[in-house]
């Protein structure tokens, strides 16, 4: 029988520092409520395992991201982070304000430039139960790590895309950015598998609904940029400022119209653009989804000047920018 020895705290964290683990360097800053403190040693960043966070799924997140040390849209991620914990019934441990405090101060302690920022609350710790009132406090934890780039930029072909056999989450956790992401995480092992970029899933009446991680909106045959109804999908918050910047191409009359309204899967087949939207892929051109090309099966200009807007906001709009 295989004997394992019982190890102190100085043996655990020796042994674990020699462990053979994946490649943490991406990962700079660490703040827990826990201790009320930042690390920087990936090898301290954890979360206790009787967190029910950790074995339930149960707790609400956001992933932000910062460029030249400004954080963008910051609040709408803030908004959605309480909102989401509100419908859930989970009180966060701090007001909003010293949430955003802690977030800056994790930012400034990682000492870069550019970087995303993972922003958990959790039920919090307190038994291997399901029951949420085993935990007597909420817990936020917060990671500043390394950002990818934007899938335009790696591939400035465009993405693929086809229907995922995974149907949209049903009811209010549509709407809810829970830690609960399995269904997401299956849809992400789907595109893997099938050789494209990205799925999409549909509602039960067949209607366009969301991709594992992303936003989905499509230019119309007849030039109106259409994104999902709000009642079966996440409240996206780049999809939501993209439209309020698509008003300029309105204006010059380069497109027809903005509307939030149902996308039938034929719409998706005569459809002029369909793009993405999302914090780390910004805006996405698809140029073919089902193996069937959209348009002409290139980037569509529409798709281009939004992502070109939007990167605009991100450096240069001081109102979007929450400086650390």
């Amino acid at each position: 029988m295989p004997q394992f020895p019982l190890l102190d705290s100085n043996a655990y964290f020796r042994r674990l520092a020699e462990a053979s683990l994946p490649d943490r360097s991406p990962y700079f800053a660490f703040y827990s409520s826990l201790v009320d403190g930042i690390v920087t040693d990936p090898a301290l960043m954890s979360v206790p395992i009787d967190d029910h966070l950790v074995h339930r799924g149960d707790g609400v997140f956001e992933t932000a991201k910062f460029v030249d040390c400004g954080i963008y849209n910051l609040a709408a991620h803030l908004d959605r982070l309480f909102d989401s914990a509100a419908q859930i019934g989970l009180q966060p441990p701090f007001s909003r304000a010293e949430i955003q405090e802690r977030i800056l101060e994790t930012c400034r302690i990682a000492n870069r430039d550019t970087g995303a920022i993972r922003i958990l609350l959790s039920r919090g710790t307190g038994g291997m139960g399901v029951n949420p009132y085993e935990c007597p406090t909420s817990h936020l934890y917060i990671l500043v790590y390394r950002l990818g780039g934007s899938f335009m930029d790696l591939h400035p072909e465009g993405a693929t895309a086809c229907t995922s056999r995974y149907s949209v989450k049903f009811d209010f956790l549509a709407r809810v950015k829970s830690c609960n992401y399995l269904l997401n995480a299956l849809m992400r092992k789907e595109a893997a598998d099938r050789g494209v970029d990205f799925v999409f899933s549909f509602d039960e009446q067949d209607h366009l609904a969301e991709g594992p991680t992303e936003s989905v909106g499509l230019l119309t045959s007849d030039g109106v940029l259409r994104v999902p109804a709000p009642d079966r999908i996440l409240p996206g918050t780049t999809m939501d400022r993209v439209l309020e910047l698509a008003e300029a191409l309105r204006g010059k009359g380069l497109i027809a119209g903005i509307e939030r309204a149902p996308i039938e899967r034929d719409d998706l087949s005569a459809a002029r653009e369909l793009m993405i939207f999302g914090t780390t892929t910004d805006v996405t051109a698809v140029v073919r989804h089902d193996d069937q090309p959209i348009g002409d099966g290139n980037p569509g200009p529409i798709a281009l000047a939004l992502r070109e807007l939007l990167l605009n906001d991100i450096l240069q709009t001081p109102a979007m920018r929450t400086c650390f």
